[in-house]
């Protein structure tokens, strides 16, 4: 069985029930399952076969869903990008993913003429209508890339309804996501249909999802955390998606009234502004049986406020690229405990190790190692790297963590990210924990900084809601609360920290600003 699959056999059981719904517009199952087989089709018509290498430089729409799961139902291996990469970015993956066709946007249609001389092997760029491709008043006609310009509508048009597609193994490679490259160019993880069929299952299952949730859908389809949690999982289980293009609160207030959705995921910093958006009314979240955070660790002191600003829970999980990519949850039939991402989920083991690969004590930390059928086959192209990260059928996350005697997980930091002020180790998470409880602390990242005494020390970056928040007492605030060696030496106030597409605050960022300076 694999995702695309469990969709046809759902659309053949509820036809009739919403699969999504985007701009207020409903799609059933059926309609779903429908254009995805003529999509599928569409794409054999246009050459594209089994093995090929299919990119997706779309948002969250239909597109994104027909698309993904019409090239997985013909046996095609998905890239999803992110669209506001820089055309650097974007052509690395297109060149380094061997890529032969192209799924976009129109408005990216420009960057697609300018790329061309560098994407030969680029055969189809299949181009997705929107009303803001429409006011650009793009002349397609005109571009030299025209007679391999297809418009979505149009394939899927082409399409046999009665397409069934090739025999699919389940070690076939499905996805290939790109990680964020902070170590260097982006790896492409391969993620095969059982990787990510075996995820989305165990997702599910673990969460409860049923033919009675509905999820809001605003995380990037293109991140993982995304296509598992709020796509694919849901999915699986006969679920209705809210497809949110963007992420706003007021839109996801407006979902949530309208719509009475039961579950929503979302990334720390998503918490954050819900939790500190003035119109936001409580009463439109009563529906919510279950909130669901990831991507980055959540401050406890906002978890706390938010469950008692809105009356529901949140789950922390935890997952990576290269685990497709949930390995831990906190449980619903057992205590939740902030701070923590859970025991693994079902068919998951995680254990903490040290630098041997020897597991060590309950309590003691070390870097956090995943085995399970959702861990991906490999690196793209890179057999040492792969090599590095998979070892006797370990994944090694590269993530510090610990483990309590009930075999719960805690994500101590990143392994990267660590400082060392002379010779002491402090985990930016712990000073951020303490910054976060500050009543004038709306976001805060800590990194280290150079020190000719120290080695390093520990710089904080705060975005405060009084203007008159001085680093003097954000220091003071600091000495009360934690070891001196882990008090920040500096403070510098922001408008804003700077994210990701997801809302996850990029330390790096920061970490480059001080080399630069």
């Amino acid at each position: 069985m694999n995702l695309s699959s469990q969709l046809h056999e759902t659309a053949k059981r509820i036809p009739e029930k919403p699969a999504y719904y985007f701009m207020d517009q409903a799609s059933s199952y059926a309609e779903l399952d429908g254009a995805i087989t003529k999509f599928a089709s569409g794409l054999e018509k246009l050459g594209v076969k089994k093995g090929d290498h299919v990119a997706m430089l779309l948002g969250n729409s239909p597109f994104f869903v027909i698309g993904m799961y019409g090239a997985l139902r013909l046996g095609a291996t998905v890239i999803p990008i992110n669209p506001i990469y820089t055309p650097d970015e974007i052509g690395y993956i297109l060149h380094n993913g061997d890529v032969k066709t192209i799924i976009s946007l129109d408005l990216l249609v420009p960057l697609a003429e300018k790329m061309q001389h560098a994407l030969p092997m680029v055969e189809n760029y299949i181009i997705c209508e929107t009303p803001q491709g429409k006011e650009a008043n793009v002349d397609v006609s005109q571009l030299s890339i025209y007679p391999k310009l297809k418009s979505f509508t149009d394939v899927v048009a082409s399409g046999d309804i009665s397409f069934a597609g090739p025999e699919l193994d389940e070690e076939d490679v499905a996805i290939i996501l790109y990680t964020s490259g902070t170590t260097g160019k982006p790896k492409g993880a391969m993620l095969t249909h059982k990787n990510l069929y075996s995820n989305a299952r165990d997702v599910g299952t673990y969460l409860r999802m049923n033919e009675d949730d509905r999820v809001i859908t605003t995380l990037p389809m293109f991140h993982v955390f995304c296509l598992t949690v709020s796509l694919n999982a849901p999915l699986l289980k006969g679920a209705t998606i809210l497809i949110d293009p963007k992420f706003s609160p007021k839109e996801i207030f407006r979902l949530a009234k309208k719509y009475q959705p039961t579950i929503f995921a979302g990334v720390p910093t998503m918490y954050n502004f819900l939790y500190q958006y003035p119109d936001g009314d409580p009463q439109d979240l009563k529906s919510l049986r279950l909130c669901i955070s990831g991507g980055a660790a959540m401050p406890v002191a906002l978890l706390k406020s938010f469950e008692e600003k809105f009356n529901v829970m949140i789950s922390e999980g935890y997952g990576l690229s290269e685990a497709s990519p949930v390995t831990c949850f906190n449980p619903l039939d057992r205590p939740r405990k902030p701070g923590s991402i859970g025991p693994s989920i079902i068919h998951v083991e995680n254990k903490v190790v040290n630098e041997l690969g020897e597991e060590v004590p309950v309590g003691e930390s070390g870097e956090l190692i995943v085995r399970g059928p959702n861990v991906m086959k490999g690196y793209y192209k890179m057999p040492e790297e792969t090599a590095a990260t998979i070892r006797d059928g370990w994944l090694y996350t590269g993530d510090m963590a610990k483990m309590d005697e009930d075999g719960y997980f805690y994500i101590v930091d990143r392994k990267k990210d660590l400082v060392i002020v002379g010779g002491y180790n402090v985990y930016p998470r712990e000073v951020e924990e303490v910054l976060y409880n500050h009543p004038d602390v709306v976001e805060v990242a800590v990194v280290g900084v150079p020190d000719p005494n120290q080695g390093e020390a520990v710089r904080a970056y705060i975005v405060s809601k009084n203007p008159s928040l001085t680093e003097e007492a954000v220091i003071a605030y600091c000495r009360e609360h934690l070891a001196k060696y882990k008090v920040p030496c500096s403070v510098e106030f922001l408008e804003e920290l700077p994210k990701n597409t997801t809302g996850k605050i990029l330390r790096r960022a920061l970490k480059e600003q001080v080399v630069k300076n």
